[in-house]
């Protein structure tokens, strides 16, 4: 089954200290759909203008992906522009111009309606509504959203909270929205509003899923080098839904799975700027470091209570 994906498609200027690329593609909706399509199609929803290199999408179409939703509007495609300091986890927006997303008003093609999956990349709340409105009746909806939203269209993204089963944020995104220091705290009242899943994405530490009555942590893979980190959040969110979508269920263990993979797929990411390491990727590629995941967070204890003392 399909995932239907609505979010942005970029074009992206970065520069870290171990190179840069020069408006290679990029987006919410692009980065997602490179992940998700190594397990499961993906319908995409967005706009481009009159500049976009849309041959640079073949390669999802090639994966399955359907590009019917991906609108052509008369002028610039939205452009980002950032530089990241050493560490890679801090950057600096060095600009942003909206185009024709400035007036992206989601129209979701008939033949995607019927969608199960729906994965609501970071635009305005109001635009997340009303795609909701327009799908028939999903069994799970996902969202991310950032810090621009929860300061600027607070009432509207605590009422979404309410049409959502998984809210992807990253700690300090999860931490503003609750006004709650403590990341379990803030998790919980996130839950409180209605998601029954909460992910925190946490960079180059990993992740950490908060379940209704359980938690569980995934690691950041350890990575030799990194090129590029800007898509890696929406990376995770692809490869997460991209395995529950081709599960078909959602249980704790379909979850637990799924932020594996999310895991995996966002370290894939960073190897490369753009989307370059994603287009390579085959599901063998993914399943060699899952495995390795496994190997990383493995271990076993045979010691009896009295000797743990």
């Amino acid at each position: 089954m399909s995932i239907l994906c609505v979010g942005s498609v970029a074009l992206d200027s970065v520069e870290t200290p171990f190179g840069n690329a020069d408006r290679v593609i990029g987006g919410s909706a692009v980065y997602f759909a490179a992940a998700a399509t190594v397990f499961n199609p993906v319908q995409m929803v967005g706009v481009i203008g009159d500049d976009y290199p849309v041959d640079d999408l073949d390669f999802l179409s090639d994966r399955g992906a359907d590009l019917a939703g991906i609108e052509r509007a008369s002028g610039d495609s939205f452009f980002w522009a950032g530089r990241y300091h050493y560490d890679l986890n801090t950057r600096d927006t060095l600009d942003t111009q909206l185009g024709v997303f400035a007036d992206f008003e989601p129209k979701i093609p008939e033949q995607f309606r019927d969608a199960r999956f729906v994965f609501l990349g970071n635009i305005d709340p109001a635009l997340q509504h009303d795609v909701l409105d327009q799908v028939a009746s999903p069994e799970v909806v996902a969202c991310d959203t950032m810090n621009f939203w929860i300061e600027g269209a607070r009432e509207l993204l605590i009422e979404l909270l309410g049409r959502v089963r998984i809210l992807m944020v990253n700690d300090e995104e999860v931490r503003q929205l609750a006004d709650e220091a403590n990341l379990l705290k803030a998790a919980r009242w996130v839950q409180e509003q209605g998601p029954e899943i909460v992910v925190v994405k946490k960079g180059e530490h990993g992740a950490i899923l908060f379940g209704e009555d359980w938690i569980f942590y995934v690691p950041g893979y350890p990575l030799e080098e990194v090129f590029d980190p800007t898509g890696a959040g929406d990376s995770f969110a692809g490869g997460f839904m991209g395995h529950l979508a081709r599960s078909g269920e959602v249980t704790p263990a379909t979850l637990r799975r799924a932020m594996v993979y999310g895991s995996a797929l966002g370290s894939f990411a960073c190897e490369r700027f753009s989307v370059e390491r994603l287009k390579d990727l085959d599901t063998n590629d993914v399943l060699e470091r899952v495995e390795e995941f496994r190997r990383l967070t493995a271990f076993e204890t045979h010691l009896t209570a009295e000797q743990h003392v």
